[in-house]
């Protein structure tokens, strides 16, 4: 089995952790009511998905 030869430095671990950081979710508006909505999902505010009622909302 393999084994480190030398300690990882800070710098080196750091450097390769950089890229582990959380994204902000793509919301965009709905073409009905103009509410941010996650794109591929039903709006929660009017229930339209792709420009027609998909849930009825009270």
């Amino acid at each position: 089995m393999a084994v480190p030869k030398r300690r990882t430095s800070k710098a080196k671990r750091n450097s390769r952790r950089a890229h582990y950081k959380l994204t902000a979710p793509h919301l965009v508006p709905c073409p009905h009511c103009r509410e941010l909505k996650p794109t591929p999902r039903v709006c929660l505010n009017c229930g339209h998905y792709k420009e027609r009622e998909a849930v009825k909302v009270n």
